[in-house]
């Protein structure tokens, strides 16, 4: 009987390792194939689609969303959430526009160091305080939209971005890609070397993966955090003085909605919302992948602003559901 049976157990291990290999190849991939279809029915569907132009519409509309989702992969593979980052951009962009007045380093050392300020102080409360990074960033949500508001005497005060190196930065290009692009690009790489090959990446995840076990392998739990928040703060700014120096102002009415396209992005990309795993190439697809198709509903025209909002979040909830599921059948899979 034991001879018969221990090829039987072999054979349903081996058959559990390769289904969840697979489960986790199609978490972590899965944004990217489908990306992959969605750019190939564009291209057939629309020849507007095809052109060069648009898809350097694509890469600038897409920067902003993509810096922010670099923060929000940080905080949520720690197993946190950060809502403030809506409000911070606005408020990079106002405090971007306002700044340039006085030039290019002002235009960026400015929002970066307020909003850098907030993600401290959300990061120190909760990770002192230990309250729920849901209410402490929800609470920074408020209070960014506040200053904001208040800088801007409640919306009715437009500051424009002064011509110079700011301006020029925000509009200029080379090779036919705008210069923020390139930016995103460089920010992304270091990301990934941070997360991936240093001892603080290698915290994020183990914080998300276990706080307990992590703090008996001596990570620094509230340091960690702390980082991930005031990171995450950093990138919202700058994705606000980039917007601002590409649409000319600090528009006011911008960031509604923001931090849930970054979730978005970030989950679609196949990180956990529970935390300890995912990445940041998972992200920069996710965030394409919302970008095309919000440039193949714009491509096709006879959908109204409303029904846009409806697709989307349809699609977005049918990815969230598809990745709980995989969570599920990867866990099950492996134990």
């Amino acid at each position: 009987m034991t001879l018969v049976a221990e090829p039987q157990l072999e054979k349903a291990e081996a058959a559990s390792l390769r289904t969840e290999r697979i489960v986790e190849l199609v978490q972590r991939q899965g944004a990217l194939a489908v990306l992959g279809i969605v750019l190939v029915a564009g291209l057939v569907a629309y020849d507007n689609f095809r052109s060069v132009d648009n898809a350097g519409t694509i890469l600038i509309s897409a920067a902003p969303a993509a810096l922010i989702a670099l923060g929000m992969t940080f905080v949520i593979i720690t197993g946190g959430i950060d809502l403030s980052v809506g409000s911070l951009y606005v408020l990079g962009g106002v405090l971007a526009a306002w700044a340039s007045q006085y030039g290019i380093a002002a235009a960026f050392a400015v929002p970066l160091a307020v909003c850098g300020l907030f993600g401290l102080v959300q990061g120190l409360v909760i990770a002192y305080a230990r309250l729920a990074p849901f209410i402490v960033t929800l609470a920074g949500l408020l209070g960014a939209r506040g200053l904001m508001l208040a800088l801007s005497d409640e919306g009715g005060t437009t500051y424009l971005v002064d011509p110079g190196a700011f301006k020029d930065f925000g509009k200029g290009e080379l090779l036919g890609v705008k210069y923020p692009v390139y930016l995103v690009v460089v920010l992304f790489a270091v990301g990934m070397v941070a997360l991936y090959r240093t001892r603080f990446g290698q915290s994020v995840y183990a914080i998300g993966g276990s706080e307990d076990a992590a703090r008996l392998m001596g990570v620094r739990i509230r340091g960690t955090q702390i980082r991930v928040y005031v990171l995450s703060g950093l990138l919202a700014g700058l994705a606000g003085a980039i917007n601002a120096a590409r649409l000319g102002s600090g528009v006011t009415v911008l960031g509604t909605g923001m931090e849930l396209d970054a979730i978005a992005a970030v989950v679609i990309g196949g990180t956990l919302l529970t935390g300890g795993a995912g990445t940041i190439g998972g992200t920069i697809a996710g965030v394409l992948l919302l970008q095309v198709i919000q440039n193949l509903i714009n491509q096709d025209g006879g959908v109204t602003s409303a029904w846009q909002t409806v697709i989307s979040g349809a699609f977005i909830a049918l990815v969230v559901v598809a990745q709980t599921y995989l969570a599920r059948l990867r866990r099950v899979a492996s134990g």
